[in-house]
């Protein structure tokens, strides 16, 4: 594990460049680059030199795509222990640090803007209807950001030169902010484009606005998590600020009063009166295809990068959108629950699977006493108050919170339907996706004062020494076929 801070997509391809697949050949952004990363997630990470169509211009992709690799970027054992330390960052900002020169802009094009043909945006799938950029983060500050800093992934249509559509939804801080108070007013922006690791994790996090209100400095999440402040710059003209270590940055800005469809064929069709009804967009992080809206436009000002830039495509709806979502989002429960039952709550695990979405969330417990029964509930109710929140489960201390079999076990076996509790009523549409609209929280736990009679049964395979009756090269092969819940069972004897 290096001990020193990754302040950079550089840092991370210098220090894990045993992890990296180089690829020269020529491919195109057009479904190859998004083919390769999902054929090829959970393994190394890619690095294009070649793209078809962007002379001079690299990408990379599923670097965050391995628990392994993402949890020694930030000097953590494993993504517990990054869940962790993002606890403990969201309680310990490191506030930016504002520099005069900054790599991300040593080169400045604000004449000629000719964003499609100098952005390799990735088509990730036939169904898509444009090349769409999901990596662009949004970097607010100021009054946009309540004097805070406002980090978030938006979905980006470069559909003129210098123009793009971007989604500003309802959901994030800066939503709240942009569709009220700064109603018609402009906002200056900038959208950062492969920026360090930190800032990736922080941006793409599904905040609990009941722990991180608006106002919050998320910069200062980053700067904690990534052990030392997040360098940004002041925009070269609007007035606002980039992430200093980004590899593209694209300076605008944005107005409730200036809108625009996503598509031309979304423009074609106009306002339809159900959603589903809508021409398709592209994969959006939950798993389905997003439709496209009518949504803001951002007037771009400049674009700056670095020499020899590299560009980063997040493989939409990927095992490394999670590892980028999961580990703030559990940060926050846990906070959550540490503030109404300290201590009580022991562990928190965002499923991958449904971590970009962040609308399923397992939470575990260990009952020290007869008065922590019932409190559990609290927590889950608590939780559901979220507004993505679909499913909350509570589980014991004896329940593998990583395993989907063990937690589906406890289910079986644990649930009493007086358990389930229904969040409030709510009304989302988001993106294509239909949230419940009332979330679910099932309590699992078994009552304090029944414990003795849900002891689980015991036997020794954590315990025996296997090498006593079969040859160590054998016994590696035995294991290696094993499936994951077997692997559990061994390793827990349950």
């Amino acid at each position: 594990m290096s001990e020193k801070s990754i302040t950079s997509m550089r840092d991370v391809m210098e220090t894990f460049k045993d992890e990296f697949i180089v690829i020269d050949k020529e491919v195109d952004p057009v479904y190859e680059i998004a083919g390769i990363q999902q054929a090829l997630q959970d393994s190394y990470g890619l690095l294009f030199n070649n793209i078809k169509g962007y002379p001079g211009v690299r990408t990379i992709g599923n670097a965050l795509s391995r628990d392994e690799r993402a949890a020694k970027m930030f000097n953590v054992d494993d993504l517990r222990g990054l869940r962790f330390k993002c606890h403990q960052a969201m309680k310990n900002p490191v506030p930016p640090r504002i520099v005069k020169d900054a790599p991300c802009q040593e080169v400045v094009i604000t004449n000629g803007i000719d964003l499609p043909a100098m952005l390799p945006v990735i088509k990730h799938t036939s169904r898509d209807a444009a090349h769409v950029s999901g990596g662009g983060i949004l970097l607010v500050t100021g009054p946009g950001a309540h004097g805070g800093s406002d980090l978030t992934f938006r979905r980006m249509h470069f559909r003129g030169k210098d123009w793009a559509t971007i989604w500003i939804g309802p959901v994030g801080h800066f939503g709240e902010v942009f569709t009220s108070e700064l109603r018609g007013k402009r906002v200056d922006v900038t959208i950062n484009i492969c920026p360090p690791p930190a800032v990736l994790v922080t941006a793409g996090t599904y905040f609990v606005k009941s722990v991180v209100p608006t106002g919050s400095d998320e910069l200062g999440f980053a700067g904690a998590l990534q052990g030392c402040p997040v360098d940004i710059v002041k925009a070269k003209t609007v007035d606002a600020y980039a992430i200093a270590n980004a590899e593209w940055v694209v300076e605008g800005y944005i107005s409730t009063d200036n809108r625009a469809w996503e598509t031309d064929e979304a423009e074609a069709v106009g306002i339809v009166e159900h959603r589903e009804e809508a021409p398709p967009f592209f994969p959006e992080w939950h798993g389905y295809l997003g439709r496209a809206i009518r949504s803001y436009k951002l007037q771009v000002t400049a674009l700056t990068h670095r020499q020899d830039p590299i560009f980063f495509a997040p493989h939409a709806r990927s095992i490394e959108a999670d590892i980028i979502a999961a580990p703030m989002r559990e940060a926050c429960f846990y906070e959550l629950a540490e503030r109404l039952a300290p201590g009580l709550v022991t562990d928190v695990n965002v499923m991958p699977g449904v971590a970009s979405w962040g609308s399923f969330v397992i939470l575990q417990v260990k009952k020290r006493r007869p008065r922590d029964e019932g409190k559990q509930k609290e927590i889950l109710a608590a939780c559901l108050v979220d507004t993505f929140m679909q499913l909350a489960i509570i589980i014991d201390e004896d329940i593998d919170i990583h395993s989907p079999h063990d937690v589906l076990w406890a289910l079986a076996t644990r649930c009493d339907p007086e358990s389930i509790i229904l969040g409030p009523p709510r009304l989302e549409v988001l993106q294509g996706a239909f949230p419940a609209r009332r979330g679910i929280g099932i309590d699992t736990t078994v009552a304090f004062d029944k414990k003795p009679f849900f002891e689980r049964a015991h036997f020794p395979s954590d315990v025996i020494d296997l090498e006593k009756w079969i040859s160590k090269e054998k016994l590696a092969t035995a294991q290696a076929i094993q499936g994951e819940y077997a692997k559990v069972l061994a390793r827990t004897g349950h």
